[in-house]
């Protein structure tokens, strides 16, 4: 069974910091299934846009872990 899709400008109740050290593939699988529109996943140091997305999950990838995590 599916997740149930989060309302637009609503943000799942979740803990970011409860991904790091995860594999980024069981990490991403864990972010959907909880409601998470939007999973982007970059490596250290990557130069990325900072504006705010609603449902957006970001994943800081090292060596397929994730080393860090935060919302937007």
């Amino acid at each position: 069974m599916g997740s149930i899709p989060t309302p637009p400008g609503e943000q799942p109740a979740d803990t970011p910091e409860a991904y790091v050290g995860l594999d980024e593939r069981t990490a991403e699988r864990q972010a959907r299934s909880r409601g998470w529109t939007t999973v982007r996943s970059v490596p250290p140091g990557a130069v990325i846009t900072l504006e705010y997305l609603a449902g957006r999950i970001n994943f800081e990838v090292r060596d397929g872990v994730v080393i860090r995590c935060w919302v937007g």
